[in-house]
């Protein structure tokens, strides 16, 4: 395989590249650095058939320019800020839904027909069905974030009924593990370094979440790629359990080591967009064989361990 991954400085992308090369394929890393971090890179550039391209997706003629040659898209670069989404409405749009059409340009002017892509499961919204299958009906959506991952994936699904592509749609809970810069745990861990003796979370905290290793989650979007055929393949990815964020705050005050003080903001959810209970039906994906190896306290330990010897992320953020 030469694969192209879009977005590979990044937490997913970097540790999909890694996995890759290690398996003897070649890969071609694309990324404007904007979140990616080249230090994740480091172990890539050791080996062969490694290449970086500093670039943006918005950039159709460099994109188009550095893909050729290639024959698989890991299409994982994107906006991930969901909180945030009201504050930049256009940022989504750009990033999320116009980067996956220049993407896709370039793939068809390319003559490259495989695409896997990093959806969400924010796309279901707040689900009436839980845990919620991939063919559940789609309900309002309730962030822009949502929105411009679920257009993105209108617009693959009908490059592949129109241009022939091949497609494997994955609809993420959140991902936990090594190279992790993002989301709640970095949140609680910031926090708790400047002040070991208060935290400040949003929400009831009773808010409901499932979770996924990074490791976890490589494995299941290779192993798809080679258990399932059709043109469009939808699979969520995630654990057959869940927590409430006040857990996870349990977990992580244990790896650190501290009692704080918990201030909760109120109400059931953080922001605008956020859902307060968060639970993906993984039978489709587990039917194909695959099945995660950790549990979601062991992810978010993992995930605390990675910060404490990593702690130059804070810096870079």
């Amino acid at each position: 395989m030469k694969a192209f991954v879009t977005g590979g400085a990044g937490f997913i992308g970097s540790s999909l590249a890694d996995e890759l090369l290690e398996r003897g394929h070649s890969v071609t890393v694309y990324d404007n650095f904007s979140t990616g971090n080249a230090q994740f890179l480091a172990k890539a550039e050791k080996q062969q058939g490694f290449a970086l391209v500093k670039g943006d997706l918005l950039d159709l003629a460099a994109l188009r320019t550095a893909m050729a040659g290639h024959d698989t898209v890991f299409h994982l670069s994107a906006n991930a800020d969901v909180r945030m989404g009201t504050a930049h409405p256009s940022r989504d749009i750009e990033q999320n839904t116009q980067g996956t059409f220049h993407v896709l340009e370039a793939m068809r002017e390319n003559g490259i027909k495989r695409i896997m892509f990093s959806s969400t499961g924010s796309v279901y919204g707040e689900a009436a069905v839980i845990p919620t299958p991939e063919d559940a009906p789609f309900p309002v959506q309730t962030s822009l974030y949502g929105a411009s991952k679920l257009a993105g994936e209108g617009l693959i699904a009908a490059y592949c009924e129109g241009f022939g592509f091949q497609s494997w749609i994955f609809r993420f809970v959140s991902i936990l593990g090594e190279r992790y810069t993002h989301g709640h745990v970095f949140d609680f861990y910031k926090q708790l370094k400047e002040n070991p003796s208060q935290l400040r979370v949003l929400g009831n905290g009773k808010q409901r979440k499932s979770y996924l290793y990074i490791g976890d989650c490589v494995q299941a979007i290779l192993h798809a790629v080679e258990h399932a055929a059709d043109r469009v393949n939808i699979f969520n990815l995630g654990t057959a359990e869940y927590c409430e964020v006040l857990d996870s705050v349990r977990w992580i005050c244990d790896e650190l080591k501290c009692s704080p003080e918990i201030t909760l903001t109120g109400g059931d959810r953080g922001w605008i967009g956020d859902n307060p209970f968060i639970f993906l039906e993984t039978a489709k994906i587990r039917g194909t064989g695959w099945a995660p190896k950790l549990t979601i306290e062991q992810a978010v330990r993992r995930t605390v361990q990675f910060l404490k010897e990593n702690e130059w992320v804070f810096a870079a953020r």
